[in-house]
């Protein structure tokens, strides 16, 4: 997109492997560090950023997300609008030990508030509020699974993506221009089926 035609093209990053990713735990607000693995995903991403244009280079105030951006791209301006859903009492839970109707809450991932924490709808303004201040042209998102399918949900990619993942968005257009998967854990056990992969 170029900017001044009123387009917004967001590029949206999964940030790189974590423990809680790995282990399939809610990190929600849970400031964990990448991985080893975790930065190898971010550092593969570089060859695919370079030489490319942006007219804004974002990321969540969660570490995870601002080291992805520093490996993949450089340094990115922070914003707490997209961190991930906050998860509250469920924070640093397994996705296994959580009950069936948290589980169905979570991978349905509206009409759901998590207990001490989110809700969708408070998700989803924040986020929303967010990509509304945008200007026109392309802009580099490093953020969380959650954001990462509320927005590309809009471009119908209703599902979680693995950590590493990178999705091209024309916002405007609600349309998903490209999609080059991570190599993440994406499922957290849901069945992919059911066109639902939860992935925080």
């Amino acid at each position: 997109m170029v900017a001044g035609d009123g387009h917004r093209e967001l590029w949206l990053v999964r940030h790189g492997e974590t423990e809680a990713s790995r282990g399939r735990r809610l990190a929600g607000w849970s400031d964990v560090p990448l991985t080893e693995r975790g930065e190898e995903q971010a550092t593969a991403l570089r060859p695919f950023l370079a030489g490319e244009r942006f007219d804004g280079v974002w990321s969540s105030d969660l570490r995870r997300a601002i080291a992805t951006a520093r490996l993949a791209w450089g340094e990115p301006r922070q914003d707490e609008r997209l961190r991930e859903m906050g998860f509250g009492a469920l924070e640093g839970r397994a996705w296994e030990t959580l009950e069936a109707s948290l589980q169905e809450g979570i991978a349905r991932f509206e009409g759901f508030a998590a207990p001490g924490g989110e809700s969708f709808s408070g998700l989803r303004s924040r986020v929303f509020a967010f990509v509304e201040e945008l200007g026109p042209g392309r802009h580099l998102v490093f953020t969380h699974g959650g954001v990462v399918r509320l927005l590309s949900r809009e471009a119908g990619e209703d599902q979680f993506v693995p950590t590493g993942t990178l999705l091209v968005v024309d916002w405007e257009g609600r349309r998903l221009v490209s999609r080059r998967d991570g190599e993440g854990e994406a499922s957290r056990g849901l069945p992919i089926s059911a066109g639902v992969q939860e992935d925080r």
